[in-house]
């Protein structure tokens, strides 16, 4: 027996050695964060959280809680310093759930239910408080209205009259009192769910991401987590004037037009713009064989048959869809701030200026990237057979090492608002044209000078038709100007239709404008007051049992067959 007794004294004392030596579970921290850093892409941003928290020494687990649910949970990145060695271990993160709200069936059937229960009590309380006072007036009226044959009430029945009355009126306010009691405690109840019904829905669910960390000793620590969040981005935007009256110079401010609807407000971060795209593909896509074969009619209606019967397995796959104070001295005028610019060998990025606050409601917010005075050629330039009117030009040469993005352009002329373009990408080095309004000193005519046709006789079986134009440029300046004429001629991809010049055409400086079939332009220098005519002429050939159409009559091209 005394053996028993000691074995199980001594499995007692190894299972609390056990106990004693088995890890405490790591202590679960939570982090008070706040956005510190935000970087915004064109498709995305990523926003930098900063915790300085007390860490104990050990393992522990840092969750930063409330985070947008839309953020990308590979994204995750996490950081730290302290003044002891600190491990970080893993980073997990999960889905909260979001608040439940009480069904709004619910509700209404209670609020009916309560509603039904108020009006049966009103009832009642209206029938006490008629009664209460019913026996009141009884209580006033004369001694002989008392008796059945109209005498004064006798004096030895006063003492029970008043005891009737006294006990009438105990009894109605005994049931009245907890009547209304009940009374204002539904009100009370119907107020709230009448408020609950009014409530808006639950806030969403939200992320939360918790990260393993281990101290050597006590130490002060700063956490850094950071994450790709999508419903963040940004827009380019421009603003371009020229200025005609100097060195001939364009000023071209780069803005960046800011918006975010992430489900977290920005406030106070530092702000960076950067112009890299994080949110596309990765990989050039993959280009598949196409093959080509003979076009097959198809069926429109289908044999009852052939309808009932199953699809092959391999039909049945064919089918599936394939995978923005003046004071003494002179006043000095207001500067908007420019961003500060570094460029990469990919992308470039600009870190704006001071604090920034950007709420998470959609709403736009405008930041100046960078400014830049550069030197242009002026061109005045003018497609007649579409509109007589010359048209300022201006060549620039991106400088810097950031591309521009393609966005809006407002466009000024010497401090004068002259419309709105659309400016594509434009990479470092490369040249980009911008116009700036009509210029009503150059004066552009085109007229038909000739036409002619011939018609087919019984040994020529070909229409021929010639055609001719004559356009006048003048420059009403008083100084001289460079002026460029587009036109065009028809073109075609059939043997049996040919068009060729003729020799009167004023022969064009370029032949063949931007690759465009038939396109062609001819530069001008133009002295004040001096005028240059531009001849076009050509000749069109086809057979004359068949009719062409010349330009936009031109049906949509079909598909050779």
């Amino acid at each position: 027996m005394r053996s028993l007794v000691a074995i199980s004294s001594l499995a007692g004392s190894s299972l609390l050695v056990l106990l004693w030596a088995a890890p405490a579970p790591a202590a679960e921290i939570d982090a008070q964060s706040a956005i510190d850093a935000v970087t915004v892409y064109p498709d995305a941003a990523v926003v930098t959280r900063v915790a300085s928290l007390d860490l104990p020494a050990g393992d522990s687990v840092l969750a930063f809680k409330d985070l947008p649910l839309a953020l990308d949970p590979a994204s995750l990145r996490v950081a730290g310093s302290g003044e002891a060695k600190i491990a970080i271990g893993a980073v997990d993160a999960n889905v909260e759930p979001a608040a439940a709200k009480p069904a709004q069936d619910a509700i209404e059937a209670r609020l009916a239910s309560l509603k039904d229960e108020r009006q049966a009590l009103r009832a009642k309380i209206d029938a006490l408080k008629a009664k209460h006072d019913m026996i009141l007036a009884y209580s006033k009226a004369s001694p002989e209205k008392l008796t059945l044959d109209s005498k004064p009430l006798d004096i030895s029945q006063w003492s029970a009259a008043w005891d009737v009355v006294a006990n009438g009126l105990a009894k109605v306010d005994d049931e009245l009192r907890p009547a209304e009691a009940k009374a204002s405690a539904l009100d009370d109840e119907i107020k709230a769910l009448e408020a609950e019904r009014q409530r808006p829905p639950a806030a969403p669910a939200r992320r939360a991401a918790s990260i393993a960390l281990s101290a050597a000793a006590p130490t002060r620590a700063t956490i850094t987590l950071s994450y790709r969040i999508a419903g963040a981005g940004w827009i380019a935007a421009y603003d371009a004037t020229l200025d005609t009256t100097g060195a001939k110079t364009v000023s071209l401010a780069r803005r960046a037009l800011l918006s975010q609807h992430t489900g977290e407000d920005w406030s106070n971060v530092a702000l960076t713009v950067s112009t890299a795209r994080v949110a596309r593909a990765v990989n050039a896509p993959d280009v598949r064989p196409v093959k080509i074969d003979f076009w097959q009619p198809p069926v429109v209606y289908a044999p009852e048959s052939a309808a009932r019967a199953p699809a092959p397995p391999q039909a049945a796959a064919a089918l599936q869809p394939k995978s923005e104070a003046a004071m003494a001295k002179p006043a000095a005028p207001a500067e908007e701030t420019v961003a500060q610019g570094e460029a990469s060998a990919y992308s470039a990025e600009f870190k704006i200026p001071g604090r920034v606050s950007l709420a998470a409601d959609g709403a736009q917010k405008s930041f100046l990237l960078a400014r830049v005075d550069a030197p242009t050629s002026i061109l005045l330039k003018a497609a007649p057979g579409l509109d007589q009117t010359a048209y300022v030009e201006a060549h620039l040469t991106n400088a810097g090492d950031a591309p521009l993005l393609a966005g809006e352009v407002a466009l000024h002329r010497d401090d004068m608002f002259v419309g709105r373009a659309r400016l594509g990408f434009v990479a470092p080095g490369d040249g980009f044209d911008l116009g700036f309004g009509a210029d009503d000193k150059v004066k552009v005519t085109r007229a038909p000078v000739n036409r002619k046709e011939n018609e087919p006789t019984w040994y020529n079986q070909t229409k021929i038709e010639t055609r001719e134009f004559k356009t006048t440029v003048k420059n009403l300046h008083d100084f001289p100007v460079k002026a460029q004429v587009v036109d065009e001629t028809p073109y075609s991809e059939n043997a049996a239709i040919t068009a060729e010049l003729l020799p009167q055409t004023t022969p064009p400086t370029e032949k063949q404008v931007d690759d465009k079939r038939g396109v062609m332009s001819w530069t001008l220098d133009l002295q004040p007051g001096e005028s240059k005519d531009i001849r076009l002429a050509y000749r069109m050939k086809w057979p004359a049992d068949r009719d062409i159409v010349i330009g936009s009559a031109l049906p949509p091209a079909p598909l050779a067959r």
